[in-house]
């Protein structure tokens, strides 16, 4: 019985130690941890072959070739898990999603498969009214076990770590029930979640003829009640035509910079009017969308500490333009890469078909996109120092493949899962 005890308290103190063995390749391993990757470095790619990765309380306490785990003799209180030849990767991190809805909106894929535009959908009360009313009468629990079932669906897809918007609420009530869900998913998942208020998503019927007044209602009332009851890491805007502009934009990020919460702003996905500078002047985590840059865009984007995030998914739903991301990398920017997984525009937040769609309409090399779906979203989430990478000290948060040619094969076989096991927080999911 003492030796049971002993065996126990010893766990609970060291922490029992899980090792990888037969790694055919591991990818994205750093020593020295970076913010982001960026131009000419987006190209460059950190990996091992026939490696060996220790994780010890969650955490990657070690790795190297096989040759070097096969020289430590302790292998007191150690798992194995044996890749068996398959590849190992650090978890997708989404930085930008919609993910908690209420309803799926197929009716108006028909209405654009017809030729109706997304915005001539939008302006019969489809688009994102659509959702916010759908979303207004769904209960609580129902929109929390909906998301939570996407989240595990998503995270068997190799998606470790989520950022979700709030913004088909559009009401006081009904925007703080979208971040409480939110709030539980934190609480009852393992990957990690970031929550961002997009309260100013649309223009609520009631407001249509005063913008300035539902503005207000935000600065005044649901941005100030999401930071008491700590709902929110970050806020949104979407700063486009027909929905708010500029002014709006700068009022909002102003108001969310007196609670300490930085922007995660939509921009430039159908025009450029100015929303990216203003996102960067007022100290944005990062700006998304971006499928209409201008040069006024790119010099605001330059040596800020802003990242643009590019969702190449919903522009291939919508059969939108795509981002210029390989001009984005010329000029030595950071490129970030998300879902932007909604009903309306983007129903998947697969990140292998982002990959893919990144390769395939972006140009992006194989190197490029691993860095832009794992280090700088990470970056693009504010969770760098613990995710997006294979490095000592950081979450254990991996995904392990079937065996593959290369890591080229990920983004290049778009149309089947390789992906056979998922690890989050050092336990197999």
């Amino acid at each position: 019985m003492i030796d049971v005890i002993f065996v126990f308290l010893h766990n609970q103190f060291y922490g029992m130690k899980t090792v990888i063995k037969n790694i055919a390749e591991l990818i994205q391993t750093e020593k020295n941890p970076k913010q982001w990757v960026a131009g000419k470095e987006m190209s460059k790619l950190n990996t091992i072959k026939d490696a060996f990765l220790e994780i010890t309380n969650g955490l990657i306490s070690d790795f190297g070739s096989m040759e070097q785990w096969k020289g430590i003799e302790d292998w007191n209180n150690t798992e194995i898990i044996d890749a068996e030849g398959g590849m190992v990767f650090p978890t997708y991190c989404d930085s930008h999603t919609h993910l908690v809805f209420a309803e799926s909106r197929e009716t108006e894929f028909i209405d654009r498969i017809n030729g109706a535009t997304y915005e001539e959908i939008a302006k019969k009360g489809g688009g994102i009214l659509n959702s916010a009313k759908k979303l207004q009468n769904t209960d609580e629990d129902k929109l929390f076990n909906d998301a939570l079932s996407r989240i595990n669906k998503l995270t068997h897809l190799g998606t470790g770590a989520i950022e979700i918007k709030s913004g088909y609420g559009l009401t006081i009530d009904s925007e703080l029930k979208i971040l409480r869900v939110i709030k539980r998913l934190k609480e009852n998942t393992n990957i990690k979640i970031k929550s961002t208020l997009l309260a100013a998503h649309a223009l609520p019927e009631e407001f249509s003829n005063n913008k300035a007044k539902y503005i207000d209602l935000i600065i005044k009332e649901i941005l100030p009640k999401s930071v008491e009851e700590n709902l929110i890491d970050y806020i949104d805007i979407f700063c486009e035509k027909g929905y708010f502009d500029v002014d709006d934009t700068k009022r909002l990020l102003k108001a969310a910079n007196k609670f300490n919460i930085k922007g995660k702003t939509h921009v430039n996905q159908f025009n450029a009017i100015g929303g990216v500078k203003a996102s960067v002047d007022l100290g944005s985590l990062s700006v998304d969308h971006l499928e209409e840059m201008k040069e006024e865009d790119f010099q605001a984007l330059t040596n800020s500490k802003c990242i643009p995030t590019i969702l190449p998914s919903c522009s291939f739903f919508l059969g939108i333009t795509y981002s210029p991301a390989r001009e984005m990398i010329k000029r030595g920017l950071a490129v970030a890469l998300a879902s932007d997984y909604n009903p309306g525009s983007s129903p998947s937040g697969n990140m292998n078909f982002v990959a893919s769609l990144a390769c395939i309409k972006l140009k992006m090399t194989p190197e490029e996109v691993i860095n832009a779906t794992t280090i700088n979203t990470a970056y693009a989430m504010g969770v760098e120092k613990e995710l997006g990478s294979i490095c000592i000290g950081k979450k254990a948060n991996l995904f392990i493949t079937e065996p593959i040619p290369s890591y080229s094969y990920l983004p290049y076989n778009f149309g089947e899962n390789i992906i056979k096991k998922v690890i989050i927080n050092g336990i197999i999911q």
